[in-house]
């Protein structure tokens, strides 16, 4: 009997986030279909036209798309016109139009094109794979069928970020005799909320300046100038570490050189269908993680882990965050790092999730 064949066709390149995750899905089902990789080479129409003249090649039954970018949608939406028959899975981790319009970016215009963008794609799909319980509720809500959406949240191969010992780069960094608080992300700068990724991180270490205490920010963006100029601000040039980007085969090597990971969304609607990618990251590698009470953070955390966060722009948020980690600084036995692992791999493992994303894949193929 011939195996159904997919295709993870990624809205990004072979480096991104989502290649990683289609990877993961690919190597643990390969025994149960015939899977093909397909990257975004560029973006609009011309990339949609090289996914879909792909597909034609590829000639899959199924076409899993990983995030809701134009050029991945269009090519799936053509390719399934063109066949007839071909099914269409749609994984998103965001509420996209909800995020542009709260941050404020692309304008009014590129605000109307990404509400009909998730409109289109919502309702083109023959399944979506949302990453975030929150989300699943809020699309039925909306009106979405629930029985055609699946909760599969982000996800983390346990033996690549098993918990590793993080002296050498600790010592080569100069952090030895201190608590490193770390965050790994894009940071992107809203002029509209005049903030940005890791904006709590330096607020909270310009509040702890007097302590032990160093923080870590790993990746790149609009924001990162911000941050460096706010610290500049406060004088706490040597309390901050922005390490730029840094290759995903290295990010665990990284993580063993922090104590305490901050993983914070916002207490609105972009915050809430939210797992973020990092969390079981920092979970799996066996750290302490500080996170806003928010999403599925504040479903599989438990309270030591949780900080209450209120609406978009929290101003008392890095106050609260600040006095966390002085209780950690105090205390040692409050770090719950021992338990992260096995919190990681009870929600966010892939050889848990992969299984359930096969499930999916085999009802499609079989309607």
């Amino acid at each position: 009997m011939n195996r159904p064949r997919v295709t993870f066709l990624v809205n990004g390149t072979q480096t991104s986030a989502m290649a990683e995750r289609a990877r993961a899905f690919a190597s643990r089902l390969s025994g149960r279909f015939d899977i093909a990789l397909l990257y975004r080479s560029s973006r609009g129409i011309g990339g949609a036209m090289r996914l879909w003249r792909s597909l034609r090649s590829q000639q899959p039954s199924i076409v899993y798309v990983l995030d809701m970018g134009a050029a991945g949608v269009i090519a799936a939406w053509g390719y399934r016109r063109f066949t007839r028959h071909a099914r269409v899975v749609i994984d998103t981790g965001d509420a996209i139009y909800e995020l542009v319009r709260s941050s404020g970016m692309r304008g009014r215009i590129g605000q109307g094109l990404t509400w009909g963008l998730e409109r289109f794609a919502l309702a083109m799909a023959d399944h979506l794979v949302v990453r975030g319980t929150f989300h699943k509720e809020l699309l039925a809500e909306r009106g979405h069928d629930p029985s055609r959406i699946s909760v599969v949240q982000d996800g983390v191969d346990l033996a690549q970020f098993a918990p590793r010992c993080g002296k050498p780069l600790r010592d080569q960094l100069g952090q030895n005799g201190q608590l490193v608080v770390g965050l790994i992300g894009s940071s992107v700068w809203s002029d509209r909320l005049q903030m940005c990724y890791g904006w709590d991180l330096v607020e909270a270490m310009h509040l702890l300046q007097d302590q032990p205490v160093k923080g870590m920010l790993i990746g790149d963006g609009s924001g990162i100038e911000h941050l460096r100029r706010r610290c500049r601000e406060y004088g706490i040039e040597d309390k901050v570490i922005f390490l730029g980007r840094i290759e995903y085969e290295r990010l665990a090597e990284y993580l063993a050189a922090m104590d305490v990971c901050l993983s914070t969304q916002t207490n609105d609607i972009p915050g809430r269908v939210r797992t973020t990618g990092k969390l079981p990251l920092y979970l799996a590698a066996g750290k302490h993680v500080l996170a806003s009470k928010v999403g599925e953070a504040e479903r599989v955390l438990p309270e030591a882990m949780l900080i209450d966060y209120h609406g978009t722009r929290d101003e008392s948020y890095p106050q609260r965050l600040a006095e966390r980690i002085r209780s950690l600084l105090r205390d040692r036995s409050c770090r719950l790092g021992s338990s992260a692992v096995q919190i990681a791999r009870q929600h966010f493992d892939y050889d848990v999730l992969a299984p359930r994303i096969g499930d999916v894949l085999e009802k499609l193929a079989h309607v």
